[in-house]
């Protein structure tokens, strides 16, 4: 997160605090190092070439549907593995998941990165660690594991707050309650939000602010109307969550302390309406 400015309603600048955002990739920060990684694209072909080799493809989504039509928020995720599918196989199950407006990426402890994206049927994703189609798979759920265990294995459990620099103003105070909700979380518990859009804090506190918390292993950005991006920071349960308007300027900064933020997760409501459209789809492929 760098310190930045938006205009306030008084025409007067105010600092925000912004996580590095590439809008034609997502930018991972992680043990120092940025990695670009270019938005997954799918493999189109047409009814005719995946008309002989679609069976494996047509089963694994029934399953999936299935799992879609009893899945809850809080319960465990489904996954489904494609590493038994052919090329044209995996390919169908591209064609009809499709992309939807969530994608992110997962910093692994061995180097590799895990590539996530919601498909259009909202509560189930498609992952793939590394390139590998072998380390490729559909899961179904409020949202993949992988992000729950990234942002709690690979997190400090405790936020050191060092002396601020000359200039610092208000982050004292900010840090120190960052670190007593992290500290005091626990699963179940509503999480709190820390606005620092209406904060008195000038660029020296955001970018202290930044210096503290530092950069997790997870970035998720969801495009609709606007941009909202959620990254996890470098302490345990700490989330940065931001919202842009459609000319990508902050208009809502947020610190999250607590789980994996609600506007990330898939709603209890969407699995079976989920499930009911990929049936649909499913009966246009199978006929």
């Amino acid at each position: 997160m760098k310190a930045a400015a938006r205009v306030g309603s008084d025409g007067a600048e105010q600092a925000v605090s912004e996580f590095p955002l590439g809008l034609k990739s997502l930018d991972v920060i992680h043990g120092g190092l940025t990695t670009v990684v270019p938005p997954v694209k799918c493999a189109w072909r047409g009814g005719d070439e995946l008309a002989g080799d679609r069976a494996n493809a047509v089963a694994l989504l029934s399953k999936a549907a299935a799992a879609a039509s009893g899945q809850r928020g809080g319960a465990r995720t489904q996954l489904y593995g494609l590493a038994n599918l052919s090329d044209l196989e995996r390919t169908l199950i591209a064609e009809v998941l499709g992309e939807g407006e969530v994608a992110g990426v997962v910093a692994l402890p061995d180097g590799s990165l895990a590539q996530i994206w919601e498909s259009v049927l909202a509560g189930i994703w498609r992952v793939r660690i590394g390139t590998e189609p072998a380390h490729e798979y559909v899961e179904v759920g409020a949202i993949p594991q992988i992000v729950r265990r990234a942002a709690t294995d690979l997190t400090s459990t405790d936020l050191v707050i060092a002396a601020p620099p000359d200039g610092a103003m208000n982050v004292l105070p900010v840090l120190a309650e960052i670190r007593e909700r992290a500290r005091t979380w626990r699963s179940g518990m509503r999480a709190h939000v820390i606005n620092l859009t209406l904060l008195p804090m000038n660029a020296v506190d955001l970018a202290f602010l930044h210096e503290s918390v530092g950069n997790g292993p997870t970035q998720l950005v969801f495009r609709g109307y606007g941009t909202c991006r959620v990254q996890a920071t470098g302490i345990r349960n700490v989330w940065s969550v931001q919202f842009f308007n459609s000319t990508d300027n902050i208009i809502l900064d947020t610190l999250e302390v607590g789980g994996v933020p609600i506007v990330a997760l898939a709603a209890d409501e969407d699995f079976e309406d989920s499930a009911e459209r990929l049936r649909e789809m499913i009966e246009v492929y199978a006929t």
